[in-house]
């Protein structure tokens, strides 16, 4: 009979770098999530003092990166690790059930996979738009007004989702 293949002794998967009951993948997730954040700050910044073409190489950027999170984060929960488990906590964690399993977990993952998709629609639809209208290298144009109110939306949409995504993975990885 082959031996089990999981580095951890108390999960299926590589255990997280961040002192948690997280996997890898979801610290990587979580901590790439977040770094982000001042990235997408910086791209607005760049595009108010007119620099557009830094502007859309950030932007670029950042879509790759969360497409990037999505495929570990993604690879990772099929093929490698059982969250739920390691969000059950216990004994084997060396302390109690986490007292959010299941019900406070299974919510907060709700409300974040409502940003986490809203974001990933409106991020894939911004940047397909502004692909397509805006010339190269990139200059103002009459899809300007829509560009920037979408553009808000799905920042804000992006900061909610690493906010919600916090949220979860304290309830499900620490608490």
């Amino acid at each position: 009979m082959p031996a089990e293949t999981t580095v951890s002794p108390r999960a299926p998967g590589i255990d997280g770098f961040l002192g948690t009951r997280a996997s890898l993948g979801m610290d990587v997730v979580l901590v790439g999530l977040l770094a982000l954040l001042p990235v997408l700050a910086w791209s607005i910044a760049l595009v108010r003092r007119g620099r557009y073409a830094a502007h859309r190489r950030l932007q670029l950027f950042i879509a790759a990166a969360l497409l990037a999170a999505i495929v570990v984060f993604e690879v990772d929960i099929r093929l490698f690790s059982d969250w739920r488990l390691r969000a059950a906590g216990g004994a084997a964690w060396g302390g109690a059930a986490n007292p959010w399993w299941p019900a406070g977990v299974l919510v907060a993952l709700g409300i974040h996979l409502v940003f986490a998709i809203s974001t990933l629609v409106l991020w894939i639809w911004v940047v397909w738009e502004a692909v397509r209208r805006f010339p190269s290298p990139p200059t103002p144009g009459s899809h300007g007004p829509r560009h920037r109110a979408m553009a808000r939306l799905a920042a804000a949409d992006l900061a909610l989702t690493a906010v919600t995504g916090s949220v979860f993975y304290w309830l499900a990885f620490v608490a």
